[in-house]
């Protein structure tokens, strides 16, 4: 597929929101970015539902159907090798912090269930999420493709309900359960099934809405009335919001966003996103010079993990490509 503009440069942002937010919790950034690491995961998930949905999408428009193995094959090659080789670092490094089954939820990404997992692989939870939302929404859209904005719809409005009856149940656990974070990436789906017929976002209405996206993270929850506002009000304008935002960077791409050097922090973002962790999150954390250890460990991992993981994806597809195309190539014994 070809790469949409302008999604790299949001990724960027996205990143640099995360570390600045956990810099914040050490002192070694300015105290207003404290909360702004849930605004950078929600542009991330937000991508993610907008781009995995736009690939299902053309994928069957042109094949006439979704082929689920062939999906799941790519993912793997693009989300595992990276992070299985970052926890295999953190397991090692901070051995006396982990119980087996801390190892057990990171492998099979449901950290976002284990609340008891070390502050290492605390940031785990948005790719539990990200990958549960990989592992079911491609066979729901195949399946149910007819019903595919009913069914979205449905998730963007049963999420506030799930999340206000786990505050009332007090039941912790539920608030990073999948049910509660869905609507972040199902606004990113339906952006995609609309896209195309959606007018264009003038430039006026993004500054509103990347303003209002901001000014969400900043409201106070102090009572229930306040609570439920920002559940079933202010959350739902945040999401549109950052959709919105999405929306006008692809239809209109700004330089500075497709500037090299801010596209390659956007490559490099899924890589930065797992080592900031040791180096940015702990409250303790020494010095703020750290974060040039956790970008030289991204360097790291993006070019000697992530993108030979990712030639040796596109060799093996361009090879299932040729035998479908040319008949009887597998039983060639030249195919492997």
């Amino acid at each position: 597929m070809k790469r949409i503009p302008s999604l790299d440069g949001l990724r960027a942002i996205s990143i640099i929101f995360v570390v600045l937010s956990h810099m914040s919790k050490s002192g070694h950034a300015p105290r207003i970015f404290f909360q702004f690491a849930a605004t950078g995961v929600s542009i991330f998930f937000v991508i993610s539902g907008y781009l995995i949905t736009s690939i299902l999408l053309r994928e069957r428009e042109h094949a006439g159907t979704i082929n689920l193995r062939e999906f799941y094959i790519r993912r793997a090659y693009r989300i595992f090798p990276a992070a299985f080789v970052f926890m295999a670092v953190a397991i090692v490094v901070f051995w006396p912090q982990f119980r087996w089954y801390h190892i057990a939820a990171g492998l099979l990404y449901v950290a976002n269930y284990d609340l008891t997992r070390p502050w290492v692989f605390g940031h785990l939870w948005s790719l539990s999420i990200e990958e549960q939302f990989y592992f079911l929404w491609p066979g729901v859209l195949k399946l149910w493709y007819r019903h595919r904005v009913a069914i979205v719809v449905g998730v963007l409005l049963s999420a506030p309900l799930w999340k206000a009856a786990m505050l009332y149940f007090k039941a912790r656990w539920g608030l990073w359960a999948f049910p509660a974070l869905a609507d972040n990436l199902a606004i990113g789906c339906l952006l995609a099934v609309f896209a195309p017929r959606l007018p264009r976002v003038k430039p006026y209405w993004a500054v509103v809405m990347a303003v209002a996206a901001m000014g969400v993270q900043f409201f106070p929850a102090e009572n229930t009335a306040r609570t439920l506002l920002l559940l079933f009000v202010l959350k739902p304008i945040f999401y549109i919001s950052i959709a919105g935002v999405l929306l006008h960077v692809v239809q209109t791409p700004y330089r500075s966003l497709n500037w090299g050097p801010v596209v390659w922090l956007g490559q490099i973002s899924y890589s930065l996103y797992l080592w900031q962790e040791p180096f940015c999150a702990d409250r303790h954390m020494r010095s703020g010079y750290l974060v040039f250890a956790a970008i030289a460990c991204a360097c790291l991992s993006y070019y000697f993990i992530e993108r030979p993981m990712l030639r040796v994806r596109e060799r093996r597809s361009l090879r299932a490509a040729t035998e479908i195309s040319t008949p009887g190539l597998e039983a060639s014994p030249t195919a492997a």
